[in-house]
């Protein structure tokens, strides 16, 4: 009989990297049913219900620890996301070595595997006899940036943003300095400071999972892959992401089923994404002058581009769109409040585009149901996302934002248009089927991310 092979996993508050680590726990013991794996989840204020969910369909051989919440008040008032994640993660520490201690006392475990913000923790891996481990639920390309990081810091005194030239990472489409990461783009702040620091200590990791494929970044792979640069082993096991729901009888799902195929325009900002007043107001005439059909998620508007990222938000987000707007567009589109079931949206064959925010788990959901993009960030690593899809793999198309700071009505109609009837879009659907066939092919029995997944877990068995 197979001995189990115990696991322990640590994300990071905030849905979207919870939902990428619990996806890859699931993927790890559908495998390998002889692996079990226990994640212990820190959180921000109460577990928002769409957390619990996802928890309350985990197989058996999966559980999970809730920590005592850690208070909004508790935090530094006024914090970057980011902050607000790392800190969270930081005063729940004591908590989870204790709920390490009492796993390991009785039960041997083989692995710790934490998210980014979470890398603190992996300072116990030792203590408790445990390989270390981080799972990346963004591209290889952020990882890859995530190395060049120190070696750049120590070479330039300037702000990165000042560069005249995009800034070449190995193995990378160049970006520049103004597309790097929130947290690059103000180096005498904390948030930078914080983020070096983290881009050091992943140096001295025993392995890193990144949600992604050879096929689709070979060369960045490729780059992390090579000897000599003193990298951590990187095992690309992508892309994973969300099953979808049983979405029959919603009624944007009957709505899309009447429309014709590859006519729609889907339009969501991902899960805290979110808009202020006049480019709600910009993007809504934007959709009614392109005449394409929509299906649009709106959020109530706000000047913070991650305000719905940590905590709900109240209003109606109906309210926002101009006067007679719904009633103008009622045979053209279809508008949802604050959430859409993605991958059934993303699945249904009248679905032609996807205007995005370019979080990763939406552009991997894309990527495996083939629909091109419309490519519009706006925080954490999404502008580096946009250039890696845009410039990079040609598979999204991104508006140009104008001297006032917003992405006005007629630059929409144009991307829009670009996307749904031009020639450069009909190039982009052609080049996204081929990534949705080599994603496809990556999770089968012999497929690039299953195997590397597979030789992983087979170290793992032997240390048992």
């Amino acid at each position: 009989m197979e001995k189990t092979v115990h696991i322990a996993v640590v994300p990071s508050p905030g849905f979207s990297h919870l939902v990428p680590i619990l996806q890859f726990s699931k993927r790890l013991v559908q495998l390998h049913p002889n692996f079990h794996v226990t994640c212990i989840i820190p959180s921000l204020g109460s577990h928002p219900s769409a957390s619990k969910s996802i928890l309350e369909t985990l197989p058996p051989n999966m559980n999970s620890i809730f920590l005592q919440p850690v208070k909004p008040k508790d935090l530094p008032q006024g914090g970057a996301i980011e902050t607000q994640m790392q800190f969270t993660v930081t005063l729940s520490l004591p908590s989870i070595h204790q709920a390490l201690k009492t796993l390991t006392s009785s039960t041997p475990f083989v692995a710790l595997v934490a998210d980014p913000f979470a890398s603190e923790v992996l300072d116990f891996a030792h203590e408790f006899n445990m390989l270390s481990y981080i799972y990346v639920p963004t591209s290889a390309t952020t990882l890859s940036w995530s190395f060049y990081l120190p070696i750049l810091d120590k070479e330039t005194s300037c702000e990165y943003r000042d560069f005249p030239e995009p800034i070449k990472i190995p193995g990378c489409v160049p970006i520049h300095g103004s597309d790097l990461n929130n947290q690059a783009q103000d180096r005498s702040s904390q948030v930078y400071k914080r983020f070096l620091q983290r881009a050091q200590q992943i140096r001295l990791v025993d392995g890193i999972f990144i949600n992604s494929f050879l096929e689709m970044e070979t060369n960045p792979i490729k780059a992390l892959k090579e000897e000599g640069r003193g990298y951590p082993p990187v095992y690309p096991v992508g892309p994973i992401v969300q099953t979808g729901d049983d979405a029959k009888g919603l009624e944007c799902v009957t709505w899309l089923d009447k429309q014709q195929v590859g006519s729609v325009l889907y339009v969501s900002f991902g899960s805290g994404g979110t808009l202020s007043q006049e480019q709600i107001t910009e993007l809504a005439y934007g959709l009614e002058l392109s005449n394409h059909k929509f299906l649009w998620v709106v959020r109530a508007p706000s000047s913070l581009a991650s305000d719905a990222y940590l905590s709900a938000q109240n209003g109606d987000p109906l309210q926002s769109l101009p006067s007679g707007f719904l009633e103008r567009t009622k045979e053209q589109g279809m508008v949802i409040p604050s959430w859409a079931p993605q991958i059934q949206v993303l699945s249904h064959r009248s679905v032609g585009g996807f205007l995005t925010h370019c979080g990763w788990n939406s552009v991997l959901e894309s990527v495996l149901k083939g629909v091109p993009l419309i490519t519009w960030p706006l925080f954490a690593e999404q502008r580096m996302n946009a250039v890696l899809l845009s410039e990079g793999l040609k598979v999204g198309k991104r508006p140009r934002i104008g001297e006032n700071g917003l992405v006005e009505r007629v630059e929409i109609v144009e991307v829009i248009k670009c996307l749904m009837e031009g020639e450069e879009g009909r190039k982009m659907r052609e080049i996204m089927n081929e990534f949705k066939e080599a994603a496809t092919n990556a999770l089968k029995e012999h497929g690039s991310s299953t195997k590397t997944l597979s030789q992983l877990a087979l170290k793992w068995e032997s240390l048992v």
